[in-house]
């Protein structure tokens, strides 16, 4: 072998060495750099109901980021629209592009997705990255509360209580709530108190009605 074959392969050690040296300092060895896997669809849908999934990415160093573009851009996969969408919206692991971010959340709403509906609804009760528009505010979040959303239908009757939205609508969001399920304490206080208020805006036969179980 040749002498500057034996040094071209010590320096290739060293520099080995030295990289699992540097991530071993930082925690982490090289088999668990590599094993940041894809995000399964349920996976990522219980990230972003748990408000994590932006959490995730950067935790997984932004490793991902042409494998979400990918599956929201190409295969138009909700949770990925969702999750794409919230990263260019906030910068996260991407330029910030919040125009752009805000289309791909909107694709993930018109696809049914509850938190992408959700998520906008909040967005224009509150004016975040657009012009605050209660009465499109509404047409989301009632979207959201539709398919179970429970953040969806408390903002919803919160809309309502505050005077925007049809009182035709109000016997639906009663129903929602009324029937919603929760094991924390202040949320469901706070879902009583909403539905004491509503319930003195309604007629009661709607109330009766409202009080129904649900899928009934």
């Amino acid at each position: 072998m040749k002498p500057y074959s034996l040094i071209t392969i010590a320096i290739t050690f060293l520099l080995l060495n030295f990289s699992v040296r540097v991530h071993a300092l930082e925690g982490e060895t090289i088999e668990e750099i590599r094993a940041v896997q894809l995000y399964s669809q349920d996976a990522l849908i219980e990230m972003i109901n748990a408000n994590t999934h932006l959490d995730k990415v950067l935790a997984d160093r932004c490793q991902l980021v042409q494998d979400i573009e990918a599956r929201a851009e190409v295969l138009k996969v909700p949770a990925y629209q969702f999750l794409w969408g919230d990263m260019l919206a906030w910068g996260v692991c991407v330029d910030e592009e919040p125009a752009r971010g805000i289309g791909y959340i909107e694709n993930a709403a018109n696809q049914g997705l509850p938190a992408a509906l959700e998520q906008l609804g909040r967005y224009y009760a509150n004016g975040i990255l657009v012009q605050e528009d209660k009465a499109r505010a509404v047409v989301y979040l009632r979207e959201a509360s539709a398919l179970k959303n429970l953040k969806a239908q408390i903002q919803l009757v919160e809309l309502f209580l505050a005077g925007y939205g049809s009182p035709y609508d109000y016997e639906d969001a009663y129903h929602w709530l009324h029937n919603a399920i929760t094991n924390d304490k202040a949320q469901h206080k706070k879902i009583a108190s909403y539905l004491d208020e509503l319930e003195m805006l309604m007629h009661p036969k709607a109330v009766r009605a409202a009080k129904r179980p649900m899928d009934s």
